[in-house]
């Protein structure tokens, strides 16, 4: 079950607000923001006894959290759908202004309170890989701004694919990544590092068949194994020959 809640600023009421001009103070304060409150409630088996819920929550982790990053991207999956809204999208790990795993009685938690409850926090592994990547991805941010590095359209391409291959959506990866390697193989033979990439080029050029017969499949209905695994393994490799030409271009 999902409950979701708007919590912080006064919510309006009319989704579609004229805009109006009006005078702006020359030091405004901070417009309160709204701030929503997504509680995933698990309404299978019950904890049978508190030492039971103990344990669970002393053990409950990266994986429960994204159980139920899963479940609210499906919704906000289907609102974005239901909505015909290309803006709206979901949320990622490192996204949620905090995160808390917690067990209690259907009210309370439904109304975000609990019996007993912990926050995730990031750190270890997790925390010192993105401290990690900052630098490379600061410096190229910056060189992307300025004019002085150019983005291909098989890198939109390519983040687009993952995310629907993450979220299950199999049939819509597989249209994506398909257009994504075309897109990659006419843009990188002509990128300055083509020297560089010429073997992982090659490599792409191997998965064109099975990822095209995937996509060819993919409107009429549910990939299979194979399909899945041809558009997964092409994905990947894409990601890492665009991760190869960052590293050898020129920051």
């Amino acid at each position: 079950m999902l409950v979701l809640s708007t919590l912080g600023a006064q919510e309006r009421r009319n989704l579609l607000p004229a805009r109006k001009q009006r005078k702006a103070q020359p030091e405004p304060e901070p417009t309160p923001v709204l701030t929503a409150r997504a509680t995933v409630i698990d309404v299978g088996d019950p904890l049978p006894d508190a030492d039971r819920a103990r344990a669970w929550l002393k053990a409950a982790g990266e994986d429960e959290l994204a159980s139920g990053l899963a479940v609210l991207n499906r919704a906000l999956q289907a609102h974005r759908v239901a909505a015909a809204d290309p803006h709206a999208h979901g949320v990622g790990p490192d996204d949620p202004l905090v995160a808390r795993l917690g067990y209690g009685a259907g009210e309370q938690v439904a109304d975000g309170l609990w019996t007993d409850a912990r926050e995730l926090v990031d750190s270890g592994a997790r925390g010192v890989r993105r401290r990690r990547r900052i630098p490379v991805a600061q410096a190229r941010f910056a060189a992307l701004l300025t004019g002085r590095q150019a983005a291909l359209a098989c890198e939109e391409l390519v983040l687009r694919a993952r995310l629907d291959l993450d979220a299950g959506h199999d049939r819509a990866a597989a249209l994506q990544v398909s257009i994504a390697l075309d897109a990659a193989l006419a843009e990188l033979p002509a990128d300055p590092t083509a020297p560089a990439l010429a073997e992982r080029v090659e490599e792409l050029r191997g998965l064109h068949a099975g990822v095209a017969a995937a996509a060819q499949a993919a409107p009429a209905g549910p990939l299979d194994g194979s399909e899945r695994e041809a558009v997964s393994h092409a994905l990947a490799r894409l990601e890492a020959a665009l991760r190869a030409r960052v590293a050898a271009t020129p920051q």
